[in-house]
């Protein structure tokens, strides 16, 4: 077994990530202004800035492209070690090779810790230039696995693991992360079920690149893309990685939001501190001005409450993807509401009690010995959804109600709430 080395993500982790606004295509002053955002609710717990997908691309984001479109061939920014940086059109402030830093030093300034996406793998610009690893005497094309193409963006070969070089590639752009600043590190193409008939799971390639976050020193949270990821491999997941998706990406659909209780009920039991099973980012407020339709989200009011009161309870990450500089009331009272939010943080032990298809029922315990208590109404109707108070083995004297407007009733051998279509409400316990 590992022993970890870093204290990276304790709790889940909590922040904002480029992807869902400006897909491909998200620039500095974007980056900033958003960070300058999420700063208004760190007092709440929110703390990471994530710099998401291309950002060494500089026709990313252009107007023709709208910022989604993935280029074949696509001339990356790189060193001169093959190492990707910032596209300096994008990024003005990492000219002269001073790479993600100075955005670091300003989100740091705010109180706050920056993260970056990458893909899986070495650069095939690089394989194909021959460039040389940082610190070694050896070259790219030295440290690539070619068969190994991620099938959606093919900017990246994989990297060999049994190849010294291919670790000495890792060590080395994870050296350069930390000498940036970077807190957290999205790796993408590493985890999906379904994605590569020999290896589904890239166990190999995510083992080097925690030991290359290990020789470094520096404390990064690694979050790693995209789901489902395999269940089989938990344990190997919990061992080398702080989070991963249990989904693919995760929009502002009904019926993603209501499969995502499958896949609550399979992951619950394996968040612990240090590694958390992520649900994907919360497509909440303004999102999709990188895809070319920006858009408030679909989900309805009671379809969000049921999102956030899902991922508190079951300890997912939280990770914002809507625009914070046009942050609504009502989405701020989502991110604000710090009684929902400590059950994210501080609970223990969640687990469902109930599902079917009208229903579903979770509980998990409170660090003071009370119980959180969230209800779900998958209907498509307005309907009182209880629970018996004798399965919850737990003598209630009182439930708060933490949403503020679905108050649940103690009625003879139960606890009930009415609650709208797709709706939630969640309450604290207590004895």
């Amino acid at each position: 077994m590992r022993l970890r080395k870093d204290n990276a993500a304790l709790q889940p982790p909590m922040g904002w990530n480029s992807w869902d606004c400006f897909a491909a295509g998200v620039t500095e002053k974007q980056l900033l202004d958003n960070a300058a955002g999420l700063a208004q609710l760190k007092s709440c717990g929110w703390e990471y800035v994530v710099c998401d997908i291309q950002w060494s691309e500089p026709l990313a984001a252009s107007e023709k492209n709208q910022g989604v479109v993935y280029r074949k061939f696509a001339p990356l920014t790189l060193d001169a070690w093959g190492r990707q940086i910032p596209a300096p059109n994008r990024f003005p402030s990492s000219a002269d090779g001073k790479g993600f830093a100075p955005i670091a030093d300003k989100v740091h300034a705010m109180g706050l810790k920056f993260g970056i996406h990458i893909m899986r793998g070495i650069p095939r610009q690089a394989v194909h230039e021959r460039l040389p690893i940082f610190g070694t005497n050896a070259t790219a094309d030295e440290a690539a696995r070619p068969d190994s193409i991620c099938c959606w963006n093919g900017d990246m070969y994989g990297v060999d693991p049994a190849s010294a070089a291919g670790q000495a590639y890792y060590d080395s752009i994870f050296q350069l992360y930390a000498d940036w600043g970077v807190d957290f590190v999205k790796v993408d193409d590493i985890c999906h079920e379904h994605l590569y008939v020999d290896d589904p799971y890239g166990a190999a390639e995510v083992e080097m690149i925690r030991r290359a976050i290990d020789k470094v020193g520096r404390p990064m949270c690694l979050s790693l893309s995209p789901g489902p990821a395999v269940i089989e491999k938990a344990w190997h997941l919990e061992h080398y990685a702080n989070m991963w998706r249990i989904t693919d990406d995760f929009w502002d659909d009904w019926k993603l939001l209501l499969d995502m209780f499958d896949r609550c009920e399979l992951w619950q039991g394996h968040g612990k501190p240090g590694c958390w099973p992520d649900c994907d980012m919360l497509p909440l407020g303004k999102i999709g001005t990188g895809f070319g339709q920006p858009r408030k989200t679909n989900f309805t009011h009671a379809e969000q409450r049921t999102l956030m009161t899902l991922w508190c309870i079951f300890r997912s990450p939280l990770i914002m993807g809507g625009d914070l500089t046009q942050l609504d009331d009502w989405t701020r009272s989502l991110l604000t509401n710090e009684k929902i939010l400590a059950a994210q943080q501080t609970g223990r032990e969640p687990e469902q009690m109930e599902r079917d298809e009208k229903h579903a029922v979770w509980t998990s315990l409170t660090q003071e010995g009370g119980r959180y208590l969230a209800l779900f109404n998958l209907d498509n109707k307005t309907q009182t959804v209880s629970v018996s108070l004798s399965d919850l083995e737990f003598a209630v004297h009182s439930a708060e109600d933490l949403w503020g407007d679905t108050p649940a009733t103690l009625s003879g051998s139960c606890i009930q709430a009415e609650l709208p279509a797709h709706g939630a409400g969640m309450y604290l316990l207590q004895k």
